[in-house]
């Protein structure tokens, strides 16, 4: 499921996510390394005709973890302090390398990256959003493909 079918299943959180994504540029992608442990990096990531993509220099660890294993988290970028407004963001997938020369020229001239790069789709297996709800209660909400937003409260 891409970036397109979450936000028509779930566009109020699909709007809040991305709105966290927003706010900063960088933020945190976990990939696997060759030996199964986990790997994280800074990432800058783009919601565009409706996908959500990540781009990467040619060669980085992160790129050839991606290739060897497509399994991802990304975190949002939480900002300053402990405010965190908007709540904790994190979406997990499978990252799938483009190599179709036409989408790599479409999304270069809409984001216009530093050339060569990699660049990767994302199919999601679970979109993640946790806040502080009245001072009292932490909020988790889950998605998972398929399945419609699981809220937890926490006292």
């Amino acid at each position: 499921m891409n970036w397109a079918a979450f936000t028509t299943a779930e566009p109020s959180l699909a709007e809040l996510v991305e709105e966290r994504f927003g706010a900063f540029t960088h933020h945190v992608l976990a990939t696997l390394r060759k030996d199964g442990s986990p790997r994280t990096t800074g990432l800058e990531v783009r919601f565009l005709n409706g996908e959500l993509w990540l781009g990467m220099m040619p060669d980085s660890l992160k790129a050839l973890d991606l290739r060897r294993d497509p399994r991802f988290a990304l975190q949002a970028n939480p900002g300053q302090g402990q405010s965190m407004g908007g709540g904790d963001v994190r979406i997990s997938g499978r990252a799938i390398e483009v190599t179709d020369p036409e989408v790599k020229a479409k999304y270069t001239e809409e984001v216009e990256p530093p050339e060569p790069f990699h660049l990767f789709r994302t199919e999601l297996t679970e979109v993640a959003r946790t806040y502080v709800e009245d001072d009292k209660y932490l909020v988790v909400e889950v998605w998972k493909p398929g399945e419609p937003v699981r809220t937890i409260k926490r006292t």
